[in-house]
């Protein structure tokens, strides 16, 4: 008799900005996606009318991960970002927080990705902050009694950091720093989660590849590796690494697929 396949756990990725979603976390969201789980994706920054809104949109496609889902709030970095509209860094955070817990209890993901608490890699200060944020709302969205109206509450099983460890920088460092911006990274045992996501590999760059603004670069990461030969950029992006915060005791739901 033919066991059943696995079921493979629901993913919500909680991102700072366009891109960052197909660069961070591209083989999972495609990994789960092709298991049949239900994956979206919630963008922090860059107004849903601008043009990377349109760039984000081909990147979920290609990944599987249904339409843009952007709160909308400025750039700390960018004041094109989302104009009229607060830096995210700037919101309040009570604010910014019953925004994702609403996100998350429409969603109701077994599984959250998101930044880690050093900013992944660069520090951008949109990161930090993003991070903070689902800290919070993935605790908060599992009680009634937390952000009324937001809908019915619901509790992700397991919180993923999107990281790099010491050792696994490699490459992507030295390139990082070729164009002056830092490289973070955690002690390798933070690291719970190492994900081979080449079989996703074409997946995961035609999703990159479709932040064409960022590509067209000098300095953000697509427009890197959108220069380097085939042989090494598959090497910076055929692995994904994570830390793993366990939420409810619920084993059969809480890791990646793998």
């Amino acid at each position: 008799m033919t066991s059943p396949p696995p079921v493979v756990p629901s993913l919500l990725g909680v991102f700072g900005h366009p891109d960052d979603e197909s660069l961070l976390a591209g083989g999972v969201l495609a990994q789960h996606a092709a298991g049949h789980a239900r994956t979206a994706v919630v963008t922090m920054t860059w107004a849903p009318e601008s043009p990377r809104a349109t760039e984000l949109a081909d990147a979920l496609r290609v990944l599987g991960a249904g339409v843009p889902r952007m709160l909308g709030y400025g750039d700390a970095r960018n004041p094109h970002a989302a104009p009229g509209r607060p830096r995210l860094v700037d919101a309040p955070l009570e604010e910014v927080t019953a925004a994702l817990v609403r996100q998350i209890r429409s969603l109701r993901p077994d599984i959250v990705v998101t930044h880690d608490a050093v900013g992944q890699l660069t520090g951008h200060p949109d990161h930090h902050y993003t991070h903070q944020v689902t800290l919070l709302a993935v605790n908060a969205a599992g009680h009634g009694q937390l952000y009324p109206g937001t809908g019915p509450p619901w509790q992700p099983a397991a919180l993923y950091l999107a990281t790099h460890p010491d050792s696994g920088t490699g490459n992507l460092g030295e390139l990082l720093r070729r164009v002056g911006k830092s490289v973070l990274s955690v002690p390798d045992e933070l690291v719970s989660a190492t994900v081979d996501v080449r079989p996703w590999m074409a997946c995961k760059w035609a999703a990159i590849l479709a932040h064409r603004s960022q590509v067209e670069r000098e300095r953000p990461l697509p427009g890197i590796l959108s220069r380097l030969p085939e042989e090494i950029r598959h090497r910076v992006i055929g692995t994904e690494y994570y830390t793993r915060i366990s939420l409810v005791h619920s084993p059969g739901m809480t890791r990646l697929a793998t």
